[in-house]
């Protein structure tokens, strides 16, 4: 009775977490390595800054698991952005205290989830952009640009021959 129980928990577990095979890991591992690199040489070649901390959880997305729609274009590209424009506008009207952290985060949560473009690393682009006392100019650079230059980066890799996981699923 107990095992048939443990057996159960067990089962239910997987059906929440997904399992990777090797192949799929390697290749998650192949795609974070050279979107990250890519990023670091053409901040470093164009001076620049587009590599910021969210960009690394984006890229987990992209490339761990390219199908979840918080992966998709639309989610990368306007979830980030927005979180930068909310960022932009809380430290221009509130400044950079606790609670503006606090509100930017919360506020493109709810944008995003309003706009259909949630996208989990957005709520760390905003917190981010107060911490960092975000003038309008961050939103070009880094996020816009570093958002389309990593989704880019993504869309080319997932079209590689032998790659069997389609990107992007949708556009809009």
């Amino acid at each position: 009775m107990v095992w048939r129980r443990v057996q159960a928990e067990r089962e239910r577990g997987r059906a929440y977490q997904p399992g990777f095979e090797r192949h799929q890991v390697i290749t998650a591992w192949m795609g974070a390595l050279l979107a990250i690199t890519a990023l670091g040489l053409i901040s470093t070649w164009s001076h620049y800054g587009l590599v910021v901390a969210p960009f690394g959880a984006s890229t987990v997305l992209l490339f761990g698991h390219p199908e979840s729609p918080l992966a998709q274009p639309r989610n990368i590209v306007l979830g980030n952005t927005l979180a930068a424009v909310v960022s932009v506008i809380c430290v221009a009207l509130l400044g950079n205290g606790a609670w503006v952290m606090g509100m930017a985060v919360g506020i493109t949560i709810a944008l995003g989830q309003l706009l259909r473009c949630l996208h989990p690393p957005a709520g760390a682009v905003a917190l981010l952009g107060v911490l960092l006392q975000a003038r309008p100019g961050f939103i070009l650079v880094p996020v816009l640009s570093g958002s389309l230059l990593l989704m880019a980066l993504a869309v080319l890799f997932h079209r590689l021959p032998g790659r069997s996981t389609p990107y992007p699923h949708h556009w809009l």
